[in-house]
């Protein structure tokens, strides 16, 4: 039997989903010369994405479907979140669909790739450190 809320099992869900794309960003990143930037971005832009959400679900907000990094963190603000710095945020908004799908976008650089990793380790620590430390002896 679940001893949790709904709230906070569903959380935690969107969490280790965040961690599988953290994980796979930084795995991809090691790759090297053949590393595809564009895979380390979109995973990096999806596990910022689902912490956000993570949050709104834990204090039982509504989560708006959307992949805009910028309303999500609106919408943590608005329910109480600090810390998250929207400098981090507008340059994986442009992954979400264009790491994904074929186009006429700008290449993706190195460094780029390593920012939005170094992004979404940020928004996963202010959001694990901004929960109750209970919530992880699951």
């Amino acid at each position: 039997m679940n001893e949790w809320p709904d709230s906070t099992w569903w959380a935690l869900q969107w969490m280790e989903k965040a961690e599988n794309d953290l994980l796979n960003a930084e795995h991809t990143l090691n790759l090297g010369e053949s590393c595809p930037l564009d895979t380390v971005c979109f995973h990096a832009q999806q596990c910022a994405e689902k912490y956000l959400k993570a949050w709104l679900v834990f204090y039982s907000e509504e989560v708006p479907r959307t992949h805009d990094m910028i309303v999500l963190q609106q919408e943590t603000e608005q329910a109480g979140l600090k810390g998250i710095d929207s400098e981090w945020l507008f340059p994986l908004n442009r992954y979400s669909v264009e790491s994904r799908y074929p186009g006429n976008w700008e290449p993706i650089e190195r460094s780029e790739a390593e920012d939005a990793v170094d992004y979404a380790r940020k928004v996963r620590s202010i959001i694990r450190n901004s929960l109750p430390k209970n919530v992880f002896d699951t």
